[in-house]
C-alpha cells in the first residue's frame, strides 16, 4: 500500500507499462533484432564472456535485456556503483544497462570485466553507441572491449513496429483494426518508447470518450502529441 515503507531487492529497473511484459514469449522479432533475440537465446554459448548490445533509444535494449537477466539470473549493476558490486558477485553474470549513458567508470569496468573473466562467467551491457564512441581512455579497457562480442539493434522496421503495437493493446484486451496500426506505424517515431505511449494515450482517451479507437482518433491523438500536448505521466 502507498503507506507501506518497504525495500524491495536490488532489480533492474523496468517501466513495463500497462499489464506489458518483458518476458521471451512477449519479444516481439523482426529483422532489425533477430541477431541479438538470437545471441540472448544462445546464452551461455556464448562467443565472447563479454557482449554489448548497442542501439537507439527505443530499439528494445532493455526487454532483451530483461529477458536475459531473468534467464541467467544476473546480477543488475548500476554503472555509477560498478566497484560497489564486484565483491559480492561471485560466479554469477551480471548486467549493466544504458552503460554508456552517462561517463564511463573506466576503472570500474575494467574490474569487472576482468572479475567476469575470471569466473568464468557472462557480461552483458547495453548501449546507445558501439563501444570505440564512448571516449574510454584506459588502454586496459579498449583492448577489453574490442574483445566483446557487439551486435548491433536497429531502429524498429515496420514488421517490428506493427507487431508491437498490436502486442500493447492485445495486453490492454482492446482491440484495433488494422488500418489503425498500419497508420500509427508510418506516423509515429520509430522506437518502442514511442509506440508504448501512444497507445497508452489512446486507450485513455477511448475510455474517457467511451469510443473506439478509430483511425479518426489515432490522427488526433499523434498529432496532439506531436505538437506537445500529448504528454503525460504513465
Amino acid at each position: 500500500m502507498a503507506d507501506q515503507k518497504t525495500d524491495p531487492p536490488r532489480q533492474l529497473p523496468l517501466d513495463l507499462g500497462h499489464g506489458t511484459g518483458y518476458s521471451r514469449d512477449e519479444l516481439v522479432v523482426s529483422g532489425t533484432n533477430s541477431q541479438a533475440a538470437a545471441l540472448v537465446d544462445r546464452w551461455p554459448d556464448w562467443p565472447s564472456p563479454v557482449v554489448v548490445l548497442a542501439g537507439p533509444a527505443g530499439s528494445g535494449k532493455t526487454h532483451l535485456a530483461s529477458i536475459w537477466h531473468a534467464r541467467a539470473k544476473a546480477v543488475a549493476i548500476e554503472a555509477n556503483r560498478i566497484e560497489d558490486c564486484i565483491a559480492g558477485l561471485g560466479e554469477r553474470p551480471a548486467l549493466i544497462d544504458d552503460v554508456d549513458k552517462a561517463r564511463i567508470d573506466e576503472a570500474g569496468l575494467f574490474h569487472l570485466i576482468n572479475a567476469v573473466r575470471g569466473a568464468g562467467s557472462t557480461l552483458l551491457l547495453t548501449a546507445r553507441r558501439f563501444p570505440l564512441a564512448w571516449g574510454v581512455v584506459l588502454p586496459d579497457l579498449v583492448s577489453r572491449l574490442k574483445a566483446a562480442a557487439t551486435v548491433e539493434i536497429h531502429e524498429p522496421d515496420d514488421l517490428l513496429l506493427a507487431g508491437v503495437i498490436t502486442k500493447l493493446f492485445a495486453d490492454r484486451q482492446v482491440e484495433v483494426e488494422p488500418h489503425v496500426v498500419q497508420y500509427l506505424v508510418r506516423r509515429i517515431e520509430r522506437s518502442l518508447a514511442t509506440a508504448m505511449r501512444v497507445v497508452e494515450r489512446l486507450d485513455r482517451i477511448a475510455l474517457e470518450r467511451k469510443t473506439p479507437i478509430t483511425r479518426a482518433l489515432a490522427a488526433e491523438t499523434v498529432s496532439a502529441m506531436d505538437e506537445g500536448q500529448g504528454e503525460f505521466e504513465i
